[in-house]
């Protein structure tokens, strides 16, 4: 009859389940069961997985059928016997399923009979889970009974059910129609005889039938320790501390039929029921169709808009006439869009952008859509096709059908306004955001391991810095361990050891994807549960990017980035000062004064190149077009690093190393990186042409070395990259060094167009800070938080290069940094009330409104702004008055007397004289340490001396002594200030 398990907890029940779900498959199939239900509590967040797993078995058994059928080599002796088959032999069927467990504490497993089932399924969990906080489902009754449509229902049996449960159950038997049965299961415990007989009894009482499962949370018993852990990291405790939560022992584990009829003895009919349902569940997560927002629009068809739009944009982008070469381009692409049927994604894409454009967002396309020239004419990406080697099939390809990727990035404070449209535009319940699995990483892993198992801080401190050293496959280095105090041979230590190395990769909780939209034609909470997500007004599903892949799910990335904010502020001002107006498609190219600056690396705060490694390379990289540009943002990475990619390139850019290649066809590969391989195209060029990998592999190799994977996913082509080199005549060498060179791409590794599209924002930030300085820094300045560099380095950088910067004035500053013109017409920059670290930007909004023809004194700011004691004082503090005549104590002294603490009768006349006038008093003047102490605490940042400036004399003997009174009274102010106010004081 066989036997399948129908109720399943992977660890995507987070901190419970101890396998993850593509261990349960692999060991079903070793088992021989029919079928397997990955039933998580509230969830159907890992059921991808084990589908994807069951699919590269059944490809497993495929290639060794194959293999004994048509085996390579010579043939078999006759008197040899049969090579042996495969372990595995039988692939059981995943039937999608959640356990839902209800507020009153009720628990059903829901299994889905066809695809209406698998849309009430999701409607329950997305019902449950959108009124609750993330994380937190919130079910009852009705909500089940509200969405019955092609469920089978598994009623678990409690041990004394009461009459709540009882009632409860008599409303599903009427709900659900023949489709309920009496889930019992054995707790292991030496009582599971009288259990299953109860169960049976109840069964018979509610006129049910009985179903067997063994209710494994691992797959197999030798996690019964990590799973313990688990609930000690869930509850918070220490591992003698668990008590009766620890499992009693390993026995909550998959069974196979065998077991299942041992332990259900007298009750094997529930255990043929399991495989009777499971024959009758037939919904198979395979055949969800995904439909894309047709994007239909006044009577034209999607091709019909794409092709419109498509011309009227290259017409745009091409102005003086459109070159022969991007017409047919143009022409290939589209033919090869309609084939595929993807019109309505490109159209999604460039609605959205026009969105964005119309609101005055500056966006630009990353990634493969670099590729593109239907991208570039939609206006989705401002990188011609034509500046690289790029072809389109990287980006959208018959051989691969898979969906194409667009990647958008917008400006950082501005994205919300582009993700709120999306949602209005669809509606909540046709687009979602993507999920990001996180996963038990070193750090964390040690952190929350040993902490379970009772490791002292100064332990875990010492174990998690090895994490980046001498961590390996098997732990760290005994030897390091005893350099750093610790004892190895420590059982304790060990077997923490043991269970880190168990739980890295473990998914730890779900997270929100940057950016990555699923948008959907019909109902997407029909298609996958959605939930809230942290962040206000945001929902997202349970699936993550991999998961989406595999069902060939379509997103549009929606990402956000710093320097577009601060591109487009720039561009503002240079329409608002000089009358021009630049895109990032029409700023004059390859300008030989920008090169020159690159080359020189006065690159702070320009994108990508502003990083001390870049720095670093720069000079020795001397750009001098587009594509050197493609190669800096490339090349400084972990993987180019690792791979040891850097070093041979610039030795052959600078003729000190012979460029050479093995073969005429990887020259064809690697001839534009000079024999080195730099990008992801390059590294699958590589195992096609020369390992003789199949497109196929070679697209498998890519998604391995994809950003951000996990570590170490590259390594299994090793044996198969290295036998197709040798096959085709490359030595063992040069092979082997081929791929340790691919195999750093596995840490971050950029694909060209990717490079490419980062390139031209490279180009235009250094173009900005080359001709522009003033406009540079005042832009980037007000798109903070961003970058490597701090206002202070900023504001210096900028002075340096000929800027006047004026400081923070009552009369004249607005909450943004702004321009303004100097007595001689040239441009200075004048710092913004968002320069004081306490000033907020609705007190700067008043003080500005109120301002009218400019303010005389502390007093008439407070009168006529009705600003706060408390603005006032930080206004003081920020020497905002300075340009009224006003010192920074006398404003100090003025804010404060002005709204007293505690008003005294004694002295309640008026401001205008009435009572008692307190007498002038004259304050003695800061010193210049003094002053350069206050600016770093109001603003973090001073137009005054630099704060070295003042000690120069400690620093080099013979300097000016009268600098030796500054340094002093620098020091002991900025000593008393750290002993009165040590919450604000800095460290120069």
């Amino acid at each position: 009859m066989g036997f399948a398990e129908l109720s399943i907890t992977s660890n995507f029940t987070f901190l419970t389940g101890g396998s993850h779900p593509e261990e349960y498959a692999r060991r079903a199939a070793l088992l021989g069961l029919e079928a397997i239900a990955i039933a998580d509590v509230n969830s159907v967040a890992g059921v991808v997985r084990a589908w994807s797993e069951l699919k590269k078995i059944r490809e497993e058994i495929a290639e060794a059928e194959a293999a004994r059928a048509d085996p390579v080599g010579p043939p078999k002796p006759a008197h040899l016997p049969d090579p042996p088959r495969a372990p595995i032999d039988h692939v059981p069927r995943l039937l999608p399923a959640a356990c839902l467990v209800l507020e009153d504490g009720m628990r059903l497993t829901a299994l889905p009979r066809d695809r209406a089932g698998w849309a009430s399924l999701c409607r329950i969990l997305s019902a449950g889970r959108l009124r609750a906080d993330k994380g937190d489902c919130l079910l009852d009754l009705d909500d089940i009974l509200r969405f019955p449509e092609g469920l089978e229902l598994l009623l678990h049996a409690p041990d004394r059910p009461g009459a709540d449960w009882r009632q409860a159950a008599a409303r599903l038997i009427d709900g659900m129609e023949g489709r309920l049965h009496l889930l019992i299961a054995p707790a292991y415990d030496g009582q599971d005889a009288a259990r299953l007989d109860r169960g049976a009894r109840l069964a018979e009482a509610l006129g049910l039938p009985t179903l067997a499962s063994a209710r494994p949370i691992m797959h197999h018993g030798a996690r019964r320790r990590l799973t313990d852990i688990l609930t000690c990291i869930r509850e918070g405790l220490r591992i003698e501390d668990l008590g009766t939560a620890a499992q009693a022992n390993a026995e909550q584990r998959l069974r196979s039929e065998a077991e299942m009829r041992r332990i259900f003895k007298g009750h094997e009919g529930a255990v043929d029921h399991a495989a009777t349902l499971a024959e009758r569940l037939r919904f198979d997560i395979a055949s969800l169709r995904y439909e894309y927002p047709s994007e239909i629009a006044d009577g034209e068809t999607a091709a019909e808009r794409l092709q419109r739009l498509a011309q009227a944009g290259l017409n745009w982008r091409y102005p003086q006439g459109i070159p022969e070469r991007a017409q047919k381009q143009l022409e290939h692409e589209l033919r090869l869009i309609g084939k595929l049927g993807y019109e309505p994604y490109f159209l999604t894409v460039h609605d959205i952008v026009a969105f964005a454009r119309s609101r005055g967002i500056l966006c630009q396309g990353r990634g493969s859509a670099a590729n593109s020239i239907t991208c570039y004419a939609l206006g989705v990406t401002s990188v011609s096709p034509e500046i690289g080697t790029m072809v389109f099939e990287r980006f959208v390809s018959e051989a691969r059908n898979e969906p194409p990727d667009i990647d958008v990035d917008f400006e950082h404070e501005r994205r919300e306004e582009v993700i709120q449209h999306i949602y209005a535009r669809y509606g909540r319940h046709r687009a979602g955001l993507c999920a990001t699995v996180i996963h038990y990483r070193g750090k964390r892993a040690v952190r929350e391991v040993g902490r379970a198992m009772g490791l002292s801080e100064d332990v875990l401190s010492a174990l998690s810095s090895q994490i980046w050293g001498s961590w390996s496959k098997h732990g760290p280095e005994i030897a390091r361990m005893r350099e750093i105090g610790l004892d190895p041979d420590s059982p304790r230590l060990k077997q923490t050891i043991q269970l880190i190395e168990e739980i890295i990769g473990f998914p730890r909780h779900l997270s929100q994807h940057v950016g990555g939209f699923v948008i959907t034609e019909g109902r997407l909470d029909e298609l996958v549960p959605i939930e809230n997500a942290t962040m206000e007004d945001r929902t997202v599903i349970c699936w993550d990017k991999d998961d989406i892949d595999a069902l060939g799910i379509l997103k549009v990335d929606i990402l956000a980035l710093g320097m577009l904010s601060c591109i487009r502020k720039a561009f503002g001002l240079l329409r608002q000062h000089h009358q021009a107006d630049y895109t990032l498609a029409t700023l004059p190219p390859e300008d030989p004064a920008v090169y020159d600056m690159l080359c020189r690396a006065d690159t702070l705060g320009v994108f990508q190149v502003e990083s001390r490694a870049q720095m670093n390379f720069l000079p020795r990289m001397r750009p001098r077009c587009f594509y050197d540009l493609v190669i800096q943002v490339a090349i400084i990475r972990p993987g180019p690093i690792q791979g040891d990619m850097v070093h041979p390139f610039i030795r052959r850019r600078n003729g000190e190393e012979e460029v050479s290649f093995p073969s005429d066809e990887l020259g064809r590969v690697l001839g534009k990186t000079l024999g080195v391989p730099l990008f992801q195209e390059q590294a699958m060029q590589i195992a096609i042409t020369g390992a003789g990998f199949s497109p196929d592999e070679a697209d498998r190799l890519r998604r391995s070395l994809a950003t951000f994977k996990k570590h170490g996913s590259v390594s299994e082509f090793r044996t198969r990259f290295l036998r197709g080199m040798r096959a085709n005549g490359y030595d063992a060498d040069f092979a082997e060094r081929c791929f340790s060179q691919i195999e750093g791409f596995g840490s971050y590794g950029f694909p060209e167009s990717h490079a490419a599209s980062f390139a031209l924002l490279v180009y235009a930030s250094s173009w900005l800070k080359r001709h522009h300085p003033g406009i540079f820094a005042c832009a980037l300045l007000n798109s903070q938080p961003m970058g490597f560099y701090a206002p202070a380095q900023i504001v210096r950088d900028a002075r340096q290069h000929g800027v006047e910067v004026r400081p923070v004035c009552i009369n004249r500053s607005r909450w943004d940094n702004v321009m303004e013109r100097t007595e001689t017409g040239a441009l200075a920059l004048r710092l913004g009330f968002r320069q004081i670290k306490a000033m907020r930007e609705d007190e700067a909004d008043w003080l500005t409104a109120a301002r009218g023809n400019g303010y005389t004194a502390v007093e008439d700011v407070w009168r006529r702004a009705g600003l706060a004691a408390r603005t006032l004082t930080i206004l003081a503090e920020a020497d905002a008055f300075a340009t009224l005549g006003i010192s920074r104590r006398d404003a100090l002294w003025a804010a404060r007397a002005l709204v007293p603490k505690r008003k005294l009768p004694l002295f309640s006349g008026d401001l205008d004289g009435e009572g008692i006038v307190e007498p002038a008093v004259h304050l003695p003047r800061m010193t210049e340490g003094e002053e350069v102490v206050e600016d770093y605490v109001a603003m973090r940042l001073t137009l005054r001396s630099h704060p070295v400036a003042l000690i120069r004399d400690r620093l080099s003997p013979g300097i000016d002594r009268r600098l030796l009174a500054r340094s002093n009274s620098f020091q002991e102010h900025r000593d008393n200030r750290a002993t009165k106010f040590p919450e604000n004081s800095i460290n120069t």
